[in-house]
């Protein structure tokens, strides 16, 4: 959706548990040997400025990263990335997915972008020009779901995709199960990772049903709720639907759960 920019939430609640899930997991992928490459459907502009106009308006990043950004260890792969960007960047910048991806992947490693917003996307190929220029990562202007369909499985063929939609074209929740099962039969060693909001009326529910009717192997389903960050605000809580799980990622999913019940 092109009226969608992602720096009026950078940093909210359902930022901080898709960015942590997402740290751990690579971080383990990154742990062995072999290469591997990293596909993002919706990838934003990639680097966000906590104190800028649009995410001052909201103040969502208060309810997530600026509210529980002690709850990461100083080792944890995600407040490593964190801290590495910020030393390079200063202290209210935040990553999005592709450069928390790139700041935890090796020179080895590949990444494939999507992104049709315009000016999201020039800010993407400005955030992301060194792994650019190295040839590291591939930028795609164009619909995240069909970008996906052409480049997997992809080579490296170990890897992990990432799918992130703004879900304000709701027919996305009716596409997904089925782009899920195609994406699965095409590579089924890929990790697949499905962000998705919990609105108050609900309307994820029957996209789950459908996921989970799917039989795919080594699924987690990971669920976070809070309070709306402001008023009005219709998202009470963030979804992870992963297939084949990345060994460690569910202890995670467990101590988010934990951080946010409390």
């Amino acid at each position: 959706m092109l009226s969608y920019q992602h720096i009026y939430h950078a940093g909210n609640p359902a930022d901080l548990h898709k960015h942590a899930l997402l740290a751990v997991m690579l971080a383990r992928m990154v742990a062995k040997p072999k290469p591997m490459t990293y596909v993002e459907t919706h990838a934003g502009r990639g680097l966000y400025d906590l104190t800028s106009v649009e995410a001052r308006k909201t103040g969502e990043a208060e309810a997530g990263i600026g509210r529980h950004a002690h709850a990461f260890a100083p080792d944890h792969p995600y407040a490593m990335a964190l801290q590495a960007l910020r030393a390079e960047k200063g202290a209210s910048a935040y990553p999005g997915s592709p450069l928390l991806a790139a700041g935890l992947l090796r020179d080895c490693d590949r990444l494939h972008l999507a992104e049709l917003h315009p000016r999201e996307y020039a800010a993407l190929r400005q955030a992301m020009g060194r792994q650019v220029s190295l040839g590291q990562a591939l930028l795609h202007r164009q619909d995240g779901f069909a970008m996906a369909q052409s480049v997997c499985p992809p080579d490296p063929r170990r890897g992990l995709i990432l799918i992130d939609p703004s879900y304000e074209v709701k027919a996305d929740y009716d596409a997904i199960p089925g782009f899920v099962k195609t994406l699965h039969r095409k590579w089924n060693v890929g990790v697949i990772a499905l962000w998705y909001p919990i609105l108050r009326d609900g309307r994820h529910k029957d996209m789950l049903t459908a996921l989970e009717a799917l039989d795919l192997p080594v699924v987690l389903r990971s669920e976070l709720t809070f309070p709306p960050v402001r008023a009005g605000h219709g998202m009470v809580g963030s979804g992870m639907f992963i297939v084949n799980t990345p060994f460690g990622t569910e202890d995670e999913a467990a101590r988010l759960r934990g951080l946010f019940a409390g």
